[in-house]
Order: structure tokens, then sequence, then C-alpha cells
């Protein structure tokens, strides 16, 4: 028996049993995948998760980024962080650093896969597990929300996926770069001094090497370093959900609903659910998360929402030259996101 049953053993899944932990709940977290978690992703933290992992206890080793440049093929516009900084940092040392800290404050972790739901007016169970309540954090094809007929379904149209590797390559900038060209954005994130991450967001069927291709100049900088790690693929992003609480279930981080990783704001978003999904079980009031998780993600799926629908439409070559051509809009969303 214990207070809180995370199902999903990734960043946001550590980060709720953390949150349980810190406001005196007795964690458990059950993950089918033992040891650090790789995953594909874009690994820049934007200045606002920042705070939130050091609220936790959390401090991951990474390479500074001042800014984001947006490029095409004949320009580029570039912010700077007006506050803080952000940081690139491979999923596997955030991935460690959560694992760590959870194990520190005495988070119990098991091997096992939530295959049945079984909720009554006392408490729910799961993987053989009875707890009070039960957060569901695995991931975008999440089997919970399934089980507790909380889940949509994918939409058929516009379906985009990432796919990432890293190289053996010292950092030229210390900005995320978002190449933008008519297969998709490619990413380039510093994360280390001696590495770097380069994400594609692409339609599927997009050949990773073709979309590097496609941007000359990175291509040449490419060409010579050795992988540091294997291709990795994610998707389809966007997925739906009918509520985000069905119970004494409650979902959380990508499995409670996304929309795209364009905007790289995928663990600070995931972060701020899993605060505000254990005040809700904190104060007795399971149901005020559906209400808070609105809040939370409100500027994320209205600035995410139609950059997505741009990206995936023949109106994408239009990305560049309109941040250029209208800077107060592209400085004021990359500021907001950013924060």
């Amino acid at each position: 028996m214990t207070h809180v049953l995370v199902a999903g053993g990734g960043p946001v899944g550590l980060a709720t049993a953390i949150e349980a932990r810190l406001a005196g709940f007795e964690a458990t977290v059950v993950e089918p995948r033992s040891g650090v978690i790789d995953k594909a992703c874009g690994e820049g933290l934007m200045p606002g998760a920042l705070p939130a992992l050091a609220r936790l206890g959390v401090d991951p080793r990474g390479f500074p980024l001042l800014g984001v440049q947006y490029r095409d093929a004949r320009r580029a516009v570039t912010h700077r962080f007006r506050r803080g900084s952000a940081l690139g940092v491979r999923r596997l040392e955030l991935h460690g650093a959560l694992r760590a800290r959870a194990a520190e404050l005495g988070v119990r972790t098991t091997l096992g896969r939530v295959e049945s739901v079984v909720q009554d007016a006392d408490g729910v169970e799961a993987a053989g597990i009875r707890a009070d309540w039960l957060i569901a954090a695995d991931g975008l094809h999440s089997t919970v929300a399934g089980l507790v007929g909380l889940d949509r379904g994918a939409p058929t149209a516009r379906r985009r996926y990432g796919q990432r590797r890293h190289y053996d390559l010292a950092p030229w900038t210390d900005l995320i770069e978002v190449h933008w060209t008519p297969l998709g954005e490619l990413y380039v994130t510093p994360t280390a001094d001696d590495g770097i991450g380069i994400a594609l967001l692409a339609r599927r069927g997009v050949r990773f090497d073709d979309a590097l291709a496609a941007v000359p100049g990175l291509a040449a900088r490419v060409d010579g370093a050795a992988p540091r790690s294997e291709l990795r693929g994610a998707g389809p992003f966007r997925q739906r959900r009918r509520s985000r609480v069905a119970g004494r279930v409650l979902l959380v981080g990508d499995a409670s609903g996304y929309v795209d990783a364009l905007t790289g704001e995928g663990i600070r978003i995931g972060l701020a659910q899993a605060r505000v999904a254990i005040a809700a079980l904190a104060a007795g009031d399971p149901g005020s998360y559906e209400r808070a998780w609105r809040r939370v993600t409100r500027e994320f799926r209205m600035l995410t929402a139609p950059l997505a629908a741009l990206a995936a439409s023949p109106a994408q070559p239009l990305v560049v030259p309109l941040a250029r051509t209208a800077p107060f809009l592209f400085h004021g969303a990359v500021e907001r996101i950013a924060r």
C-alpha cells in the first residue's frame, strides 16, 4: 500500500514522485524499464524549467544557452533571453539526477507494467500495488489513459514525429538553433563542451540524414564528427484526452495530452503539472487538478497549436521571414515560452 503510485519513471514521473514526498506522501514509481532511460527530445531546458528543478533539489549538469535563433536558407533571427539562461542537458543526465533525488527522498521504485486499473471509493490498484491515488506519467501513448477511458486518440492529419542524434562536436554557439527547412525543423542544442544534439521534427517518412543534408552549412559542420548516440525516434506528438482526472486517477506530462515539441516546453510544463497534481491531492480536491492543468498549460497550448499548424502547412517557409518582419511577435513569443 502506498499513498501515491506513479505509472512511468521518466523525468515527469520522477518529478511527480518527488513532489509527493515533499508533500509528505509515500510514493512508489512503477516502470517497465530499468536504469537511466533515454528518449528522443531536444534536450533544451528553458529558463523557466531550471528554478522548478532547483525547487525539487535537482541540478543537472549541462551547457548554458543564452537564447534561440530561427534560421532558414537565407536569413536568421535571434532572441536572447531577458532573464536567466536555458541549459542544454543530455536526457540521460537529467533522468539520472532525478532518479538520485527521488531515491534520496525515499521514493520506492519497482519494475512492472500497468495492464489494468481497478479503483473504488477508497483507493486504486494497478501493477499489483494498492494506492490511494494513481498518477499516470506513462508518455504520449499512455496505457493508463486508455484503461480509464480518457484517451481520445491521436488525430490522423498532419502527424509529426521526432528524431534525435548526438555528435562529438564542440558547440559553435550559445544559442538553440532552429533550422526551418521544407522537410521539417532541425534543432541544434549544445549539451556539453564537446557535444551537441540535433533533433528533427517532421512528418512521418522524412529521413534524418536527408533533412540534415537540406541544411548544407549544418551538414558541413557535422561531417566527420563521430555520432555520440544512436538515432532515436518519438511520436506522433499530437495526443488528445477527454480530461485529466478519472476518479482516483490523474494524468501528468505527455500522458495528459500533447500538442507538439517545437517550442521545447515539455519538461517545464510537465514539472508544473506534477506540482499542481500533488497540490490537488494534498488539498483533498483531486477534481481541482483539471482546472489547474488548464491554467498551467494555457500559454503552451495557445502558442504551440498555431505554430505547429503553420509548421505542417504550405505556409511553413514564411515562419522565419515573418519573425524578421514582425520581431515583436517573435521576441514576445520566445520570451513567454522561456518563462
